[in-house]
């Protein structure tokens, strides 16, 4: 499957509500209010959030009232004008091959976010693309996520160093770029703990994994991704920010977004927390963690429509 219809089809339950709103007024010459309020649910329900919807909305108002040539598939193309604009440095953009190696990616987040399994698909994708990289399951506190990663590194043959259940979670990523320095791996992807439920002992936690990871090189960690479940929507602004002020983010990775009907969280995370998105995850599969990309994305969620003249 290529890459668009990965987007296509990840986004497809997210998009269909949009898309049905929008097509009931392709080819009209007037719109009526009742269909404005129709396309405003649909970017309510679609979780794009209450300033991009009013933006959205009042652009095609305005059009609407200035233009008597306006038609129903101007306001899609307005639609697009609009989230094209707000998605302007959205694109998070990971070099084939870091300038110095190794180069460390921390993975933050909630528990629930996807991030182990965001841990492994990434290591495969640099896999994928020459790029040697070494997975740290750092998350000790909760058993089952290194014996997850564990297990999605064994059947995507992909090299690991682990601790035992409740090790110190910072010695483990010591020993992981001790590793990756002795075997000239480029990266080191970091799995961390996410019982935000003890926020203190968890930022803590993580607070001394970074000042190790520093000790062996001052830059580390170079990215610090938060892993973001998209199906939660704008329910993630307070998490990301206690992350953002204790940890440091440079990034995110929005995930689950195949499962969910909220297609416009992305935009809506972006919006609010203005941080570049480097992946996305549409699916279950190994090769689902796909790079952000916004021609994909407005592609996938609201097609462009051809006038008929």
């Amino acid at each position: 499957m290529g890459i668009f219809s990965k987007f296509k089809s990840g986004f497809k339950r997210g998009a269909n509500a949009l898309q049905d709103a929008v097509g009931k007024v392709v080819g009209r010459t007037r719109l009526e209010e009742s269909d404005l309020l129709d396309l405003e649910e649909a970017f309510y329900q679609s979780d794009f959030g209450v300033e991009t919807t009013e933006e959205i909305i009042e652009r095609i108002r305005e059009a609407h009232r200035n233009d008597e040539n306006f038609r129903g598939e101007d306001a899609n193309a307005l639609a697009r004008e609009v989230l094209r604009r707000i998605l302007e440095g959205s694109e998070g953009k990971l070099s084939e091959k870091p300038d110095a190696v190794p180069e460390v990616i921390c993975l933050v987040g909630v528990n629930g976010s996807g991030k182990t399994t965001t841990c492994a698909k990434l290591g495969y994708r640099l896999k994928q693309n020459n790029s040697s990289s070494l997975l740290a399951a750092c998350d000790t506190f909760r058993a089952a996520a290194t014996e997850q990663l564990i297990s999605w590194s064994d059947k995507l043959d992909l090299e690991i160093v682990s601790g035992h259940h409740g090790a110190d979670s910072a010695a483990v990523a010591f020993d992981a770029y001790s590793a990756c320095e002795s075997r000239e791996y480029d990266r080191l992807v970091v799995d961390t703990a996410g019982r935000l439920h003890v926020k203190d002992n968890l930022m803590d936690e993580l607070s001394k994994l970074k000042r190790v990871l520093q000790k062996k090189n001052s830059a580390a960690p170079h990215h610090s991704w938060l892993v973001i479940d998209g199906s939660t929507g704008l329910n993630v602004t307070e998490q990301a920010k206690v992350f953002h002020e204790k940890f440091g983010l440079t990034g995110i990775i929005v995930t689950k977004l195949d499962g969910s009907s909220k297609g416009g969280a992305l935009v809506s995370i972006f919006r609010t927390m203005k941080l570049p998105i480097y992946f996305i995850g549409l699916g279950e599969n190994a090769d689902d963690l796909q790079p952000f990309s916004v021609d994909y994305y407005l592609d996938s969620i609201l097609p462009e429509v051809q006038k008929d003249f």
